[in-house]
């Protein structure tokens, strides 16, 4: 369920990003975009943490803007994966990294973390 949320909120940002963004395009079908948000989520679920874990002592020096390269990163490699989704500069890659993580906050301020809710609704206790 986490994961269907997770891809939901990604597509969502893509699609914000590439809107956005002239320097970012999933083309003329709308089916990229979906594989792109599926591609990302998984990159995000496996790739990144790894990549995080490995890099804590760049992102202690660099005060947490190595993590955002980091996030950079991932839709390089999603940009690099789905053939028809494209990046044209690093610029445009930082600009949709803002982009992407923006939507996808205010998309859990608004809509919550799917896991709280199951935690929650598995003991009958409301959230506070």
């Amino acid at each position: 369920m986490r994961l269907i949320v997770a891809w939901v909120f990604n597509t969502l940002a893509l699609l914000t990003a590439t809107w956005a963004l002239p320097g970012v395009d999933y083309g003329d079908q709308w089916w990229t975009l979906l594989i792109a948000g599926v591609v990302f989520t998984v990159v995000n679920w496996f790739v990144k943490p790894i990549l995080a874990i490995l890099s804590i002592p760049f992102i202690v020096v660099t005060l947490g803007l190595f993590y955002f390269l980091l996030n950079v990163l991932m839709l390089y490699i999603t940009a690099w994966l789905v053939r028809d989704f494209e990046i044209e500069t690093f610029w445009w890659a930082c600009l949709a990294a803002i982009i992407v993580s923006v939507v996808n906050g205010l998309l859990h301020l608004v809509f919550g973390d799917p896991a709280d809710r199951l935690r929650t609704a598995g003991t009958g206790r409301t959230e506070t």
